[in-house]
């Protein structure tokens, strides 16, 4: 159900694989907390730091750097992620589901980015966030801006309010449900125009002029784009696929 937005699919699609996680027993994929998340990420940020990146993008690049906040927190024993839905008026990624974010100011590095943002865009107290660390830096097709994720753990649920100017709606949804039987699913799009991109140790790469595409599919809303595929690293870090 992709509301308002547009996602532009190319004249040739294919049906795309299981999820990465499909193989895990349901039971496995429910209750999924925050500490060992905490454990995943802290390990994988070492990676990221040497030459051991498990690397979803990074896309060729070359646009202005950015940064998102993706903000946690956990709630009955299941982690939680804060989602947006963009307003109807802006001009570009219109009605989409994203993380709180966008470009960095001159000389500001991506966490206090990613914070300044979360607090214009939802009024998330930047000072309530404990930064844990990053995803795999990614670009957008659109644009090729170089998106750096920036993972934060709330204390608790935030009360947060979304600014007109530029969110319609903020939620969260917990990270089972994102894992749930039936909410992910790929295409495959033929877009021999685009230059290839990297996948994660252990896929298979799609045929060249292909890419694989990734969904999730909420009640109200389509996420995919670089929101699901962060929203897969995430995923594969808290499930240890």
């Amino acid at each position: 159900m992709p509301g308002r937005q547009v996602i532009p699919r190319p004249l040739e699609t294919a049906p795309g694989g299981p999820a990465p996680w499909a193989s895990l027993p349901p039971d496995s994929r429910r209750a999924i907390a925050l500490t060992p998340l905490r454990a995943a990420l802290e390990s994988h940020q070492r990676a990221l730091e040497g030459v051991e990146a498990m690397t979803i993008g990074p896309l060729p690049g070359g646009g202005a750097p950015a940064a998102v906040l993706v903000a946690l927190f956990e709630e009955d024993g299941e982690a939680r992620v804060v989602l947006t839905r963009r307003a109807a008026h802006l001009r570009t990624h219109t009605g989409e589901v994203s993380f709180p974010g966008g470009r960095l100011d001159p000389h500001e590095s991506s966490d206090a980015g990613a914070r300044r943002e979360a607090a214009e865009e939802v009024g998330l107290d930047p000072d309530s966030v404990e930064v844990v660390g990053t995803l795999s830096p990614l670009a957008t097709f659109s644009s090729g801006a170089t998106i750096t994720p920036v993972v934060g753990f709330l204390p608790a649920r935030p009360r947060l309010v979304a600014n007109p100017a530029e969110v319609e709606h903020v939620f969260d949804v917990s990270l089972a449900e994102l894992a749930a039987d039936g909410v992910w699913r790929e295409e495959r799009w033929h877009m021999p125009d685009r230059p290839a991109r990297p996948v994660p140790a252990g896929d298979v790469a799609p045929e060249p002029g292909w890419f694989s595409m990734w969904f999730f599919e909420l009640p109200d809303d389509t996420v995919w784009g670089a929101t699901a595929r962060m929203l897969v690293e995430l995923l594969r870090l808290a499930l240890g696929v």
